[in-house]
């Protein structure tokens, strides 16, 4: 009973994933996103979230934001010197944006769902210092997208947040952008957006000179107290996890410290579906089905 119960959730999170929006991933790769294993969260973070259905927010909205526009240009000061820090993760320990890096995105982290980074309280204490005022910035870093580079279609994992952008220093033109569920919104010095990241989403540079923004995640309002209490634990106990250093000082999550190792396994992946296609789908279903298989098997015994 059990068995079928996770199966319904699963499948039901499944689709409410992939339906989400106009835009969509292809259902053989919804399958083995991040955003599918998260599903039955998004869903809860989605179905009692204040926040409509929608790509983009009015930033308006958030009030409690306000201050970062007010000093982008103090951030973006800090930013232009951090140019040696703002960078790809030194190994593979960052599995959120690994894929992000071989495009020749960058970063450069504030905070991660706790407390600022120690490297950019000594690097940037203006910006960590006006962070800290806002308890719904629950992750920040300064994010780079040089010119040429783009950045391919996909969901981000946890609806417990919204995404602010912040431009900094941009090329302040149309032809460098991102496109959240077919809304397209070009990035402008000082000018701020807010969107759903889990709807699917792309960007691109086509502009002459490297985009640096302000990009955080603001914690999502949700309708009832109690599913905003459960909304930080969340963030405090499982998205914690993921955070990754910008050098030896800082720390490095649970998950990303476990990455490397299924990063070695997927290599070899890649490696076999160069060489062998049939076979790395065959065994890709396989490995799916026996994950499946011993998330279920409590329930037959």
């Amino acid at each position: 009973m059990y068995a079928v119960i996770i199966l319904v959730i699963f499948f039901i999170s499944l689709l409410y994933t992939y339906l989400r929006g106009k835009e969509r991933l292809k259902l053989s790769r919804q399958l083995f996103d991040h955003s599918t294993f998260l599903g039955p969260i998004n869903m809860f973070m989605t179905g009692f979230s204040k926040l409509p259905s929608q790509p983009f927010y009015r930033i308006d909205d958030f009030p409690d934001l306000k201050p970062l526009q007010d000093n982008w240009k103090i951030i973006r000061e800090e930013a232009l010197q951090l140019q040696d820090h703002i960078k790809a993760a030194q190994s593979n320990n960052d599995a959120g944006f690994n894929t992000f890096f071989k495009r020749g995105w960058k970063r450069f982290y504030l905070k991660w769902y706790k407390d600022s980074h120690p490297s950019a309280k000594q690097l940037c204490p203006k910006t960590t210092a006006l962070l800290e005022q806002i308890p719904s910035v629950k992750a920040a870093m300064f994010a780079e997208l040089p010119a040429g580079s783009y950045l391919g279609k996909h969901r981000d994992p946890y609806a417990g947040s919204v995404r602010y952008h912040l431009g900094l220093s941009t090329p302040n033109d149309d032809a460098c952008f991102i496109e959240v569920d077919q809304e397209r919104h070009s990035w402008r010095d000082g000018e701020a957006t807010i969107f759903d990241e889990t709807y699917v989403h792309w960007a691109e540079n086509k502009g002459n000179q490297t985009r640096i923004i302000l990009f955080c995640d603001v914690e999502r309002p949700m309708k009832y107290h109690w599913a905003q209490q459960f909304n930080g634990w969340f963030g405090r106990h499982i998205m914690a996890a993921a955070s990754s250093p910008n050098d030896a000082q800082d720390q490095t999550g649970f998950i990303n410290r476990i990455f490397k190792h299924f990063y070695a396994i997927h290599t070899k992946g890649r490696e076999l579906k160069a060489k062998n296609r049939k076979m790395y789908y065959l065994s890709k279903w396989a490995l799916f089905t026996t994950v499946i298989g011993i998330i279920l098997l409590p329930s037959f015994l």
